[in-house]
């Protein structure tokens, strides 16, 4: 998650006299965790680190004291979002498995990368 676009990813400060510094991006390096090698714990400690960036990310988007005021204490919102989670995470294998079979069946044509 970058909170700023392109070319200024972000700032800093920092050195012997503190000074604001503009980070940038250097390539366009794409990196991904390989997932299809985790097993339970590797993938619950994955999905725990997506979920804090994702809460920070979302929490830079307006003033969080007045959010939690506004979700309160119930647990209302959290079942919402996790029984939206579990439903957008079986969407998401039904599309898969419609965009595998177009493929096999050739109505979709698809360009395979060799991993390195």
């Amino acid at each position: 998650m970058q909170p700023f676009s392109d070319i200024l990813l972000g700032w800093t400060s920092g050195g012997l006299e503190p000074r604001p510094y503009f980070v940038r991006q250097l390539r366009d390096m794409k990196i991904s965790a390989r997932v299809e090698t985790f097993q339970r714990t590797e993938m619950e400690i994955y999905a725990g680190w997506c979920g804090w960036a994702l809460a920070l990310s979302h929490a830079r988007t307006g003033d969080s004291a007045m959010i939690s005021g506004y979700l309160g204490k119930s647990d209302t919102f959290d079942k919402a979002i996790a029984t939206f989670s579990i439903l957008y995470a079986d969407q998401n294998e039904k599309d898969h498995a419609i965009l595998k079979k177009g493929i096999r069946d050739g109505r979709v044509k698809a360009i395979f990368e060799e991993e390195k």
